[in-house]
């Protein structure tokens, strides 16, 4: 029997290197790049057996599916010859205009300069991110971002070499006092601090929304600071408890990318999001686009534009705002009636997640095989943060499933949980943890300290 070579002529034993013929060929800013926790869970995760709280998903099956698709064979009919044509790189007029209607919804408007000429569209939100930051990111250079963040997000500033330095939260979101102690210290250590990435409205993961008066201070710490804001807001419209906040690009004219997205209040799958951008860079994210993708789906974009345009979309918002109400209530009141004392979790007024604590010394990220085995799923806390912390936290998901699976799917997990406790009971502390950082809730079990 033959040993398995390397690339390199030797076993991988005997030369520490892997299968992969490639290794010494990449770009270095490979070197960055890891698979996302989500993504990893998904594979397991969508088995029918299992419940689901992992992921990120719309509860697409709430839309008027025949009407959608009797829109889209009109559409494909009757502009066909267009739809499916090449289209610009900026994203076509036509979307543009009736995205800036839907942003002067939420203050964003002509008073504050946002224009159809300074919006451009994006693969969904997360092409958005990677044209940020092949634009502003120099290796090394450094993102302050809320801590826990956004996946996708730390793998588009890794990919770009960058350096993402957490700032602290608490149930008010991000904590002005610590985001002026980062900017301070990075400084001090001589490192260039580029942008806040901040998603300010029902974060996700943690679904916490940063308060009025806060609002102002950040913008008014990052004015100072000489920072760009980057306002990453795809749940905005999805609040369950009154109206959100006026978003950050509502506020200030200058220094502020507003970044959003269809995929959460209408198909994820059309992948149309976009860009409101200073003018000054309107011109190199449309070069940027072109470079990368040449222009955004026509098709896509047509079907946005036709569904704005001629369904009740307003209603619909409505809808998604009741079912994930309904759901979100189902998460809070299962997760206090089962989970075990000592764990804690936020109450999110809108968007479609919950970040737990675990009770103290337990790790979510060693916890999901024997969760996997008990048939429910999650996103443990450590893929949130850029420094691999946050072991003893975890996303919790309450879009997708129905209500009652999003009970049984707690009372698993409580099972699981349990069971890491009677283990700990016996056999004592199995490693160290990261410092804890809570987000408690009024009502939650043996509530802590704010994350600060």
């Amino acid at each position: 029997m033959t040993n398995c070579l390397s690339s390199r002529g030797g076993t991988v034993a005997e030369t520490g290197t892997t299968l992969d013929d490639y290794t010494d060929r990449y770009a270095q800013r490979i070197i960055g790049m890891t698979a996302s926790e989500i993504r990893a869970l998904f594979a397991v995760a969508n088995r029918p057996e299992v419940v689901s709280l992992a992921g990120g998903m719309p509860y697409i099956s709430a839309l008027p599916l025949d009407a959608v698709g009797e829109v889209i064979g009109e559409l494909v009919a009757k502009q066909g010859a267009s739809a499916l044509q090449y289209g610009l790189g900026q994203g076509m007029p036509e979307l543009r205009e009736q995205i800036c209607a839907l942003m002067a919804d939420v203050g964003i408007d002509a008073s504050v300069g946002a224009s159809p000429d300074d919006v451009v569209v994006t693969i969904g939100g997360q092409q958005a991110l990677d044209l940020i930051a092949r634009l502003f990111l120099d290796p090394g250079d450094v993102v302050l971002a809320e801590g826990p963040t956004y996946v996708g997000a730390l793998g588009v500033f890794q990919a770009a070499q960058a350096q993402v330095v957490h700032v602290p939260m608490d149930h008010d979101g991000l904590i002005p006092a610590a985001l002026e102690v980062a900017i301070e210290e990075q400084r001090r250590l001589g490192r260039r601090v580029k942008f806040l990435y901040t998603i300010p409205t029902y974060q996700n993961p943690a679904g916490v929304t940063l308060s009025e008066e806060r609002r102002e201070q950040v913008l008014d710490i990052c004015e100072r600071a000489g920072l760009l804001v980057i306002e990453d807001d795809p749940y905005g419209r999805l609040g369950f408890e009154g109206e959100a906040p006026r978003p950050l690009r509502a506020r200030r004219r200058d220094g502020v990318f507003y970044l959003s997205t269809f995929s959460k209040t209408f198909a994820p799958g059309l992948r149309v999001g976009w860009i409101l951008a200073p003018h000054a860079v309107r011109d190199k994210l449309v070069i940027a686009t072109e470079a990368n993708i040449l222009c955004p789906s026509n098709f896509a974009q047509s079907v946005v534009s036709t569904y704005l345009s001629t369904m009740p979309w307003r209603q619909q918002l409505k809808t998604y705002q009741q079912i994930y109400a309904e759901r979100r209530d189902t998460l809070l009141t299962a997760l206090s009636d089962l989970m075990p004392e000592g764990t804690t979790w936020t109450h999110p007024a809108g968007g479609l997640f919950v970040w737990a604590t675990l009770p103290a010394g337990l790790n979510s990220k060693a916890m999901v095989p024997r969760a996997i085995a008990a048939r429910v799923a999650y996103v443990p806390g450590t893929g949130f943060y850029a420094d691999g912390t946050g072991q003893q936290h975890l996303r919790l998901n309450f879009s997708f499933p129905p209500p009652e699976r999003i009970r049984e799917g707690v009372r698993r997990l409580a099972g699981v949980v349990e069971q890491e406790l009677a283990t700990r009971a016996v056999f004592g502390d199995t490693g160290p943890l990261d410092a804890v950082t809570e987000l408690p809730r009024p009502g939650a079990h043996a509530p802590g300290p704010d994350l600060a």
